[in-house]
């Protein structure tokens, strides 16, 4: 006849009813169901919720070592959001679908949730005002960007994605973007301002199912084989080492994994980096055929976007040997890798993909 430990079995006894505990609280209640849907601070929560920070983060330390919420820096700020793995996560969730929507409690929190999201979208919009010259005036010089976002996602094509992460999510529209065709999606910049109007964003279209943190694209604090699609999107012509950055993405890479990077074709618009920050004009063929090589991908496949449509032989797009874009004109180059590594299992079953 079998036994049970006893020690194992107090231990998960235990655990369960701390988190019980925690939970079983008005305030904390609250707190979990704004945190379901959405990624807040200390301050915001103050604001909605009307009490002090002392309290507020007292109630965040109890439901975080109950393993109920998780907690992501941010510059200066900390940001929490319901767990998204573990037993903890399954408990807040099977919580929360007994809350009835319409109880006018929650439904003040949502109302206050939302005043505050409409001042930091407001904030968004100067930030947006203060640079749009310059974004118009490079989006002036390629194709339309529902054209890129069209071709990114025939490169996808209709494989299911589970865990996506946008490395430079930048206004977080590539997360808006992918929501629709993934699970779960988490997007990593290394600016506090941008990361500020991409949650914005997200919060305006509704998405639910994207996460934000403030990460190194040198050096990300991600464990590997956690992402089976991963995308570099505008990004890499303003990075001093290209290769690095497309090495550690690949690291995140589980096996049989694809990263799509989505940028600038070699040009000679000497402008844009004098007055925009580009390091590099343009990514060659032959300098990105050597940085997945280095990063153990294998190029799958190629499109090209000029003025005039995509070029797509499967591989390369026929732009010349370089790939250079005629004279004050940008083209935009996709190039799909794969992870050549089999898949041992199913990484839709696996929990914890953004520890």
């Amino acid at each position: 006849m079998r036994t049970m430990d006893a020690g194992a079995a107090g231990t998960g006894h235990n655990t369960l009813v701390a988190a019980l505990r925690a939970a079983g609280e008005t305030t904390r209640l609250r707190i979990l169901s704004l945190l379901s849907d959405s990624d807040l601070t200390v301050k915001d929560l103050t604001l909605i919720l009307g009490q002090s920070q002392p309290r507020i983060s007292r109630h965040l330390k109890l439901l975080a070592d109950a393993g109920l919420v998780g907690r992501s820096a941010e510059g200066a700020f900390a940001f929490y959001r319901l767990a998204e793995s573990g037993a903890g996560t399954r408990l807040a969730e099977a919580l929360l679908a007994q809350l009835d929507p319409d109880d006018p409690i929650h439904t003040r929190d949502r109302e206050r949730r939302a005043s505050i999201r409409a001042a930091k979208a407001a904030a968004a919009a100067d930030y947006f005002a203060a640079n749009a010259e310059a974004w118009d005036r490079i989006r002036s010089l390629h194709v339309p960007e529902d054209e890129v976002e069209a071709a990114m996602l025939q490169l996808l094509g209709p494989r299911p994605i589970a865990n996506l992460l946008d490395v430079g999510t930048g206004t977080g529209r590539i997360l808006e973007l992918m929501a629709p065709h993934a699970e779960r999606t988490l997007g990593v910049d290394a600016s506090a301002a941008m990361l500020a109007v991409a949650r914005a964003n997200l919060a305006k279209a509704g998405i639910a199912n994207a996460r934000l943190a403030q990460d190194d694209i040198y050096a990300l604090s991600l464990g590997e084989d956690r992402f089976d699609v991963v995308i570099i999107h505008q990004v890499l012509h303003y990075l001093d080492d290209p290769g690095r950055a497309l090495t550690e993405a690949a690291r995140t890479l589980a096996p049989g994994g694809r990263l799509l990077v989505v940028d600038f074709a070699p040009h000679s618009l000497e402008e844009l980096r004098t007055n925009d920050q580009h390091r590099r004009l343009g990514i060659a063929d032959a300098d990105m055929d050597t940085w997945l090589r280095e990063a153990r991908l294998e190029l799958a496949g190629t499109l090209r976007l000029s003025g005039t449509g995509p070029a797509d032989d499967g591989r390369t797009a026929d732009a010349g040997a370089s790939g250079a874009a005629p004279a004050d004109t940008l083209t935009v180059s996709l190039w799909l890798a794969t992870d050549p590594r089999i898949p041992s299992h199913d990484i839709r079953q696996e929990e914890g993909a953004f520890a």
